[in-house]
């Protein structure tokens, strides 16, 4: 779902599409015509049972008339008993309807054709400050709350072996020492899964993965996975990482380089032995699991006893992110470092910010993805969009969830705003705001200009930081 503020489009922001709910100029109820129909209306039938009745009292009170003319009498002595209150009523609606034409007629109700500021008969029911602000116009979109993309953890493809001395199976190699083709009697999935981690745990450098005949597979940080046996006199990012590693877990007697040097295997053999696996001194493809960072299990897909074959389990970040698949027609409004406002199910609030802006992609290709069925006729392309959410905590206890995300679609700063509740329809077209002064109130027209927050920037003459306008109550 989208709700959209624009710029100089004159939509209630609870109605998209529709003109604001403004009054009429100087007639806040129904319009002049209408009202003196209606109430003309309303006392028709209820004085045609009395006509005949003030037809008998007509003759008699011309009579009395003339003989207060000939007498010099300033009139009846008292005032007749009969229906003073009808009498009274028709006369009031007789003056109001012929005093709202008298003003309509004048020009006073904002219909002249001048643009010029009108006044008005009477006070507004209510006022408010025009202000001074900084307007900002917003477009709020569906986002998903998660965890992100999963990814699947896959067994090693060929066991490799710890050390060319040893030749012990590592269970988790992916080739042979070397990076050559494994042995004919190394089967994919040798070993047997021993251990592995409940859902939802976070596994972060040096933490056991899974375990295969009860050697435990650690975690590493890196981005290439260790594809060949390491050992003094190997050289290459491989080893760099490697020792990356070992610093951080607190092992010593060797530089941090792409060196394999004989410190280096001492402090292989000291993480062995921590680890309760041989002390070769050398590390084999499979003995740990490269990734970029700590990692959340999302599913196990294996269960201990099996032997390890295909995907083991999935996972992902640790922390939650949200993403959304943005019309590509709000592309413009997003780049890497954009921030925006996520609002969770519960109301509360946080801060968001852009760190991934994928490729546009088309409903077909969406589907073709997720094994879906053919999208619908009238679907657009979407723009995929990761937010990263820095206050972790301002998430609460959410796992899962359907938020909203608001985004900035533009700022005007330094401008005058009114609510969209003050705006007078003018009948000549266009808008004005009623202004009040200590002796009375005046039609002011203004340009309109952004719409947001259900505020609208305003400009013309008179129109200033503080005049008091009409709203409505």
């Amino acid at each position: 779902m989208t709700s959209t503020d624009r710029a100089g489009d004159p939509r209630a922001e609870d109605e998209p599409g529709a003109a604001p709910q403004a009054r009429t100029a100087g007639a806040p109820g129904p319009a002049v015509p209408g009202a003196a129909g209606s109430l003309a209306a309303a006392y028709t039938g209820a004085d045609a049972a009395d006509t005949e009745a003030d037809a008998a009292d007509a003759g008699a009170e011309a009579a009395d008339s003339g003989a207060d003319v000939a007498d010099g009498a300033t009139g009846p002595t008292g005032p007749r008993p009969r229906r003073p209150l009808r009498t009274s009523g028709i006369v009031l609606v007789a003056i109001t309807v012929a005093a709202a034409a008298g003003v309509a007629a004048t020009g006073a109700l904002g219909g002249e054709s001048d643009g010029s500021a009108s006044t008005a008969p009477t006070a507004p029911p209510n006022t408010t400050k025009v202000e001074r602000t900084t307007l900002t116009a917003t477009e709020t979109v569906d986002g998903s709350l998660g965890y992100g993309d999963l990814s699947a953890l896959q067994a090693p493809a060929a066991p490799g072996t710890t050390g060319t001395d040893s030749g012990t199976d590592s269970g988790s190699g992916q080739s042979a020492p070397g990076g050559g083709p494994a042995p004919d009697d190394a089967s994919q999935g040798a070993g047997i899964i021993t251990w592995l981690p409940d859902d939802g745990t976070t596994i972060r450098r040096g933490e056991t993965v899974y375990s295969v005949d009860d050697r435990a597979v650690p975690l590493l940080y890196g981005s290439t996975p260790f594809y060949r046996t390491l050992a003094p006199g190997t050289g290459g990012d491989d080893v760099e990482i490697l020792e990356k590693n070992l610093s951080e877990l607190g092992y010593t007697g060797f530089t941090v380089d792409e060196e394999y040097t004989t410190g280096t295997a001492g402090a292989v053999r000291d993480w062995q032995e921590d680890l309760g696996r041989a002390e070769t001194g050398t590390v084999a493809p499979g003995d740990a699991v490269v990734a970029e960072g700590a990692r959340r299990v999302a599913e196990v897909r294996t269960v201990p006893g099996a032997a390890p074959s295909g995907a083991l389990l999935t996972w992902s970040d640790t922390e939650r992110v949200v993403t959304v698949d943005l019309d590509v027609q709000y592309e413009d409004l997003v780049e890497k470092g954009t921030g925006a406002g996520i609002v969770l199910p519960d109301g509360t609030t946080a801060e968001g910010e852009v760190t991934a802006v994928g490729t546009p992609a088309t409903p077909e290709e969406e589907a073709a993805a997720s094994g879906g069925s053919g999208p619908a006729e009238d679907e657009e392309p979407t723009l995929p969009v990761e937010f990263t959410v820095r206050d972790q905590k301002k998430l609460g206890s959410y796992q899962a969830a359907s938020v909203d995300v608001t985004l900035k679609a533009g700022t005007r700063e330094n401008v005058l705003v009114v609510p969209v509740s003050a705006l007078v329809a003018r009948p000549g077209g266009g808008y004005a705001v009623e202004a009040a002064g200590p002796d009375g109130t005046e039609y002011l027209p203004v340009e309109l200009g952004m719409f947001a927050a259900g505020k609208v920037e305003i400009s013309g003459d008179g129109i200033e930081d503080g005049l008091s306008v009409g709203v409505p109550k």
